[in-house]
């Protein structure tokens, strides 16, 4: 049964570093959340560690600017790690080819085709049209508001072509505010349905975990798992990537399962422990909101 905590301050002490979902735990897709980012800021100045794990498929720098645009200061974390990242790294070792269609929100999504020096002769990636393709690599839909059942033709012809699914965020949905949008991870999901094959690299699976590590070794950290504690609004994302990883997780309540677990200010025990036990899910700890 989840511990339902009132800050994360009751259990910091436990844990030499945080893995931190973005997203829903430190902002809304627009502005950020001032009491995370507090709780964030206190937990480091008492000598924790900080990681940003998060599924976005742009690199780490867009993703340090982009906080700083939504008023997250740089003194709530110490590095970070993105989906995009480690899809981007997959991409340039040709793992769906060179020739690739690319599905996302052009303007948005233009880091993610930078070139990655830090690999020895990377793939030479070139973008073409679907019918020229050898792979897709998929960064979100077209358009967030669509249903991805409008990719179901393309996905049909891409499959007969055996062409594979690089999904740069794992995530089905998001809230941009009070909107909810479509992800990547919609589109992958869509394609496996059809037979296709998607390779994801964002939570819950372990590429984006590796990443985080390696983060943690270039601090000069050499952190344990049972140091670590996942923190998160994701139930399929976030607290199953935290426990295949073998870390803690603390989830909150009061992002994309706010309604399911009755979240206000806090979540409704019953509602919260008949949600986590529908999503198959044991999370350590569970509070409405990070703070």
């Amino acid at each position: 049964m989840t511990q339902i905590i009132s800050a994360l301050s009751e259990i910091s002490d436990r844990y030499d570093a945080l893995f931190v979902d973005l997203w829903g735990c430190v902002h809304n897709g627009i502005t950020a959340y001032p009491d995370a980012v507090a709780a964030l800021q206190e937990y480091r100045a008492k000598g924790g560690v900080v990681v940003l794990v998060t599924n976005s498929p742009r690199p780490r720098a867009s993703v340090a600017q982009q906080m700083l645009d939504f008023g997250v200061p740089t003194d709530a974390y110490d590095t970070i790690a993105t989906s995009g990242d480690s899809a981007r790294s997959a991409m340039y070792q040709g793992a769906v080819g060179e020739k690739v269609y690319f599905m996302g929100e052009a303007e948005r999504d233009a880091d993610f085709f930078k070139p990655l020096d830090i690999l020895d002769n990377p793939t030479n990636i070139q973008r073409v049209a679907l019918t020229e393709a050898e792979g897709i690599v998929c960064c979100g839909p077209f358009d967030p508001m669509a249903d991805p059942d409008v990719n179901r033709a393309d996905f049909l012809y891409a499959k007969t072509k055996g062409m594979k699914l690089l999904c740069a965020n794992p995530d089905i949905v998001v809230d941009r505010g009070e909107v909810r949008e479509w992800c990547a991870g919609a589109l992958a999901r869509l394609y496996t349905e059809m037979g296709g094959e998607s390779l994801y690299f964002g939570k819950p699976h372990p590429p984006i975990y590796d990443l985080a590590r390696r983060r943690l070794t270039a601090l000069g950290k050499s952190i344990p798992s049972h140091a670590i504690l996942g923190i998160g609004d994701g139930p399929q994302t976030d607290i199953i990537g935290a426990m295949g990883e073998d870390i803690d997780s603390l989830f909150i309540t009061g992002g994309l399962a706010a309604t399911e677990t009755k979240t206000t200010h806090q979540p409704d025990p019953s509602a919260l422990s008949n949600y986590i036990e529908t999503e198959n899910v044991s999370p350590q700890f569970s509070i409405g909101q990070l703070r």
